[in-house]
């Protein structure tokens, strides 16, 4: 009998093409699955009970699917109904998926936990009293709980590989460009990226196949040539360069997942690669750059959601009343946050003190990575610095950013990166799940595919 919780994009091929199963048949017993856990865990948004017979892949509700409900886990886009496909959603039909529902996100893609979901948060399903993470909370959690062969989230900061490492699935984030982002409702546009979310390394290369490569709808989608990525996946990695910033296993970091990353980065060097300390210095200053940047870019993207030509509407006395009403009622408390954070710097007299400041870290921060990369093929980390919280664990605002430590630095310089599963640390008697990141330079993800599959495999 089949196992949904455990089948891999790659075993369902195997299948459909023997015909021991047929697609309909497939796709029906991950619906089945979806209604039987979705209750318990709130992954998905909505489920697609008319989906047609295919691979079954969910899509988060920040990606559009052409007569669905696209609502980026907001109110203010609540009974927004996406006019079009997303170009990643048309490469996935082309190849044969089926699209089973849209998955939980935090309110237009703004949290680390999915807690600010405006249809509540999603729970993990190794512990529910646990987040999922996020903001591609409801992706990792119906891959996790075996309601869809893979998902796709999206990441600006980490929204793949931080989740997935909380949930013990694997999140890939591409070189920016590498995939479209025409349908993605975007948040910050110099760092957004459609992510591949996946149970393994295998898997996560035959999704970059299907959805990888130049658009035309897309002007900051790459022109280069796309390789097979499954191709790559079986090559010795003796003799390969990994390098481990020693910024990343500094004060705040989990005893136990420092334990992990540090077997883990041992296994890699048992399989020939060579390993070596290196310095990322600027590693001090990426949250706070983050944490300028996105915002302003958020203010500038958010603004068309003014309750007059998208979404969610309010009654006021006159224009400016509405606006007002419209956008406190529609957005969560994040989102404002960050929208008014982001207003500020870009303002007049504060632009040069802190988003151009800001634009001239993230220049250094590049500059870091390409030091290290020109003498080394890899860089090996912990994904997060600690395993999955609990619900409500995280109250300041502060403890939601620092999560994102390991992660905004590959968004930032425009890198590739891949959380894979490396063990389980215990809190309160229940195994939680910790992720190792592999992070490769631009438009070398065959490279960072290569390395998670051969430790994976071991």
């Amino acid at each position: 009998m089949m196992n949904v919780e455990t089948l891999t994009i790659k075993k369902a091929r195997e299948i459909l093409a023997k015909k021991e199963i047929s697609p309909e048949e497939l796709t029906q017993a991950f619906l089945k699955r979806a209604h039987e856990e979705n209750p318990r865990l709130n992954a998905y948004l909505s489920i697609f009970e008319n989906a047609p017979g295919g691979i079954p892949c969910a899509v988060k509700d920040l990606i559009m699917v052409e007569g669905e409900k696209c609502t980026a886990g907001s109110k203010i886009l609540e009974n927004y109904v996406a006019s079009y496909d997303a170009t990643v959603v048309k490469k996935l039909r082309a190849q044969g998926v089926s699209i089973l529902g849209k998955t939980n996100l935090d309110d237009s893609a703004m949290g680390t936990t999915g807690e600010n979901s405006a249809f509540g948060p999603t729970l993990n399903p190794y512990d529910h009293t646990r987040v999922a993470g996020g903001s591609s909370s409801g992706s990792v959690a119906v891959v996790a709980a075996g309601m869809a062969l893979f998902a796709l989230g999206s990441e600006t900061g980490g929204s793949a590989r931080l989740p997935a490492s909380w949930t013990g699935t694997v999140g890939f984030k591409p070189t920016y460009g590498r995939i479209s982002r025409h349908g993605l409702i975007p948040m910050a546009s110099s760092l957004d990226q459609v992510a591949p979310i996946t149970k393994t390394v295998e898997d996560a290369a035959l999704v970059m196949n299907m959805i990888a490569g130049h658009d035309a709808l897309d002007s900051t989608t790459s022109q280069l040539a796309v390789p097979d990525y499954s191709r790559a996946l079986d090559e010795d990695i003796k003799g390969l360069r990994v390098a481990v910033p020693k910024e990343y296993f500094a004060k705040g970091l989990d005893s136990q997942v420092e334990a992990a990353i540090k077997k883990a980065i041992t296994q890699l060097e048992a399989l020939g690669a060579h390993v070596s300390e290196v310095s990322l210095p600027m590693t001090d200053y990426a949250l706070a750059t983050y944490y300028i940047i996105v915002p302003a870019e958020v203010s500038a993207n958010l603004a068309r959601l003014d309750g007059i030509r998208y979404g969610y509407a309010s009654q006021g006395d006159n224009l400016l009343e509405v606006y007002e009403k419209s956008r406190s009622e529609g957005f969560g408390k994040e989102v404002q946050r960050r929208i008014m954070i982001g207003t500020y710097t870009l303002s007049a007299g504060y632009y040069d003190a802190y988003y151009k400041k800001a634009q001239q870290v993230r220049t250094l921060i590049c500059r870091d990575f390409d030091r290290v990369f020109k003498d080394h093929d890899v860089i090996v980390g912990p994904t997060s610095p600690v395993m999955a919280p609990k619900l409500g664990e995280f109250k300041d605002p502060l403890q939601f950013y620092l999560a994102d430590v390991f992660t905004v630095q590959a968004n930032l310089a425009g890198l590739c990166g891949i959380s894979v599963p490396c063990g389980f640390g215990e809190i309160d008697g229940v195994k939680l799940p910790i992720g190792l990141q592999i992070m490769g330079n631009k438009f070398e993800e065959a490279k960072i595919l290569q390395v998670a599959h051969a430790y994976e495999s071991r």
